[in-house]
């Protein structure tokens, strides 16, 4: 039993637990509350607001200024920041809301809060922003008076400071001044086409509102104001003679609704094109949703369950055709803008709404609407029908049974497939790498005697619900299965692996969180249509690095390149390097976006060099089949969800991810 002077030696005391207070989880990890390739979304949280005062009804301009000196001001007419002293924080409200984590005006939802519909949510917004700016300087004009106050870091360096307006300055409003840390992003450089899309998207989604842009580097100023809402944007984006005419609506909750909060509902805009890819927005109390979310389920519910009752309606269904939610959706363009009254999204940069009463929300004013409007435009409901039953054919025959693919007698190699030389079983090995870029590096890296590549586009399909002899419509697979020389087969099942041809099947994916799903994906399919492989022995998890880090000289130490798997590795590294004697900021620390953004040395160096590479064995240890194929049903079936939730939450606290 270990005595408490031999546990104080280890290292691991009282003393060794550290609470980060303040802003400081914010520099710490600034990559779990926005985005670090670039200081787009630290200005989007400023935008932001100043949207959430023109949305609530107040104020009518908002002006972005990207000044000469890499800073970046953002300036609106609203009501002004409250800067009195907050009653129980004794402080003042305008310092709270730009250094104080969990601060805002926007929990109050409802009767007789400050905002009733907002995209800010959290209350971490600006303090992250403050967070990882060299510096930020506040003023709100409110009520006759100036208050004026900046920080540092995120530490206040100029108290609040009061004055009165100049005479016949009865400005109202906020303006905040950025100047983004560069030690916390990857580039300074904002993309300035995100940036325009942003700024458009705001004006087009608040008629009236004007916002302007001002590039004093470049003398430029562009400016927006829409009157013709979501149709004219949609319109001006598609081509115009790919457009089924768009459909367009509107719907909100009274204050007699039993279902939604007053004033909770969508507008939207869409089209139906019979050709080129699908143009799709979405918005939440006018923040971007890129990831989609519930309220683009509510829309594509609304818009399926509408277009098949008017196939019903009208008898147009072919005999043994079924009608799917995507044989509707698979065409449809749209704008879709929603306002929640009290919106959940996932994560802190609001990729994506959660809120679960969104899809019924949504639903419930797109499905009438376009009912009426199907039956007043019949020859142009025909024309969108035809098009979804269309979408169900072709998916249909894609469906049924596909053989492999074969030449003279024998399977045929898939021809990005670059192959090694060798033929000895033992020593050959393929690697399933994520994308043509990643795959070029890995051909150009690798060992051509022994090791194989097999790039794979975009993500594998989730195969545990898809029948045995149906694999093959998928291209990815019937390649993976061709190249390794092995066929599909149950756990049952006597595999042939007489004509496997690596003897390390090795998955090579991003160390981000979509490189991770990729690595499910093509483990679910090894389990389930490839299981005696895993049972052999011969697939393997290859582990590339996330972090690179370059460290100067220490004494007879010469300079280093360093990797990472993870945050965690990342922090052991550091650590050393203090320990070490070297100054804080000294090193260079790189996050690769991907595999294609390494060369092929580091990727030689890092991932496929048998000496210094990580490459993990997949095994099986002691199980049930049917028990075990019942938990990964709950993991990777289609209308799974409740039972997923239920798993999340009880085991959620037992795994770690990244956000």
């Amino acid at each position: 039993m270990a005595t408490k002077s031999t546990m104080a030696d280890s290292g691991y005391s009282e003393r060794s637990i550290r609470v980060l207070k303040g802003l400081e989880p914010v520099k710490q990890r600034p990559g779990m509350y926005t985005r670090t390739d670039n200081p787009l979304h630290v200005i989007q949280e400023v935008i932001d607001n100043s949207a959430d005062e023109a949305l609530a009804g107040f104020g009518r301009k908002i002006r972005i200024t990207l000044h000469a000196d890499a800073s970046v001001s953002v300036e609106d007419d609203g009501r002004g920041i409250p800067y009195g002293l907050h009653p129980d924080e004794k402080a003042p409200v305008l310092e709270l809301v730009f250094s104080r984590l969990h601060t805002g005006g926007k929990f109050d939802k409802g009767h007789g809060g400050a905002y009733n519909f907002s995209g800010g949510l959290h209350g971490v917004g600006v303090s992250v922003t403050n967070a990882l700016g060299k510096r930020m300087e506040v003023a709100s004009h409110r009520e006759g008076m100036v208050a004026t106050i900046a920080f540092e870091g995120g530490d206040v360096v100029q108290k609040l400071h009061l004055r009165k307006q100049v005479q016949g300055d009865r400005r109202q409003g906020t303006t905040v001044r950025v100047w983004p840390d560069p030690k916390y992003f990857e580039s300074t450089q904002l993309p300035m086409g995100e940036l325009v899309h942003l700024l458009r998207s705001k004006a087009v989604l608040m008629p009236g509102v004007t916002v302007q842009l001002i590039d004093e580097k470049k003398k430029d100023t562009q400016s927006w104001q829409y009157k013709g809402g979501l149709r004219d944007y949609l319109e001006q984006t598609l081509p115009a003679d790919a457009v089924i005419p768009l459909f367009e609506g509107a719907g909100y909750a009274g204050a007699d609704s039993d279902s939604f909060a007053e004033g909770e509902g969508a507008e939207w805009a869409v089209a139906f094109t019979e050709e080129g890819h699908p143009v799709r927005e979405s918005y939440v109390n006018l923040i971007p949703t890129t990831a989609g979310g519930t309220h683009d389920s509510g829309l594509r519910d609304g818009l399926f369950q509408a277009v098949k009752s008017f196939i019903e309606l009208h008898a147009l269904l072919p005999k043994g055709v079924k009608l799917m939610p995507e044989d509707v959706f698979a065409r449809a363009s749209y704008v879709l803008s929603a306002k929640v009254l009290d919106p959940q999204f996932q994560g802190q940069i609001k990729e994506r709404l959660n809120s679960r009463d969104a899809v019924r929300l949504v639903s419930h004013f797109v499905r009438p609407a376009l009912e009426l409007w199907l039956n007043a435009n019949v020859d142009y409901g025909k024309r969108l029908a035809e098009l979804a039953i269309k979408a169900a054919q072709t998916r249909q025959r894609a469906g049924q049974k596909v053989e492999k693919r074969k030449g003279t007698g024998v399977a045929v190699l898939p021809g990005k497939l670059t192959d090694c030389e060798s033929r000895d079983i033992a020593d050959n090995e393929v690697f399933l790498v994520e994308g043509d870029s990643a795959g070029g590096s890995a051909k150009m890296g690798r060992d051509k005697e022994t090791q194989a590549v097999l790039p794979l586009r975009g993500k594998v399909l989730n195969t545990w619900e898809v029948e045995r002899d149906r694999l093959f419509a998928n291209t990815e697979i019937h390649d993976i299965s061709v190249a390794i020389g092995v066929d599909p087969h149950g756990p049952n099942d006597a595999a042939d692996l007489s004509n496997l041809r690596y003897g390390k099947i090795c998955i090579l994916s991003d160390a981000d969180v979509d490189g991770s799903h990729i690595q499910v994906l093509l483990l679910t399919l090894f389990f389930r249509h490839f299981p005696r492989l895993i049972e052999a022995g011969h697939v393997y998890v290859a582990r590339p690095p996330l972090f690179r880090v370059d460290a100067p000289a220490r004494g007879k130490k010469p300079a280093a390149k360093m990797y990472a798997l993870d945050e965690g590795e990342l922090t052991v590294i550091l650590d050393k390097l203090r320990k070490d004697g070297v100054s804080e900021g000294k090193w260079t620390i790189s996050r690769f976006k991907g595999l294609g953004e390494m060369s092929a040395e580091q990727l030689w160096e890092t991932t496929l060099n048998p000496d210094t590479r990580r490459l993990l064995p997949v095994q099986l240890g002691p199980f049930d089949f049917s028990q075990t194929a019942a938990e990964m049903t709950k993991l990777m079936g289609r209308g799974e969800a409740a039972a997923r939730r239920e798993l999340m939450e009880l085991h959620g606290d037992a795994v770690e991810i990244d956000v």
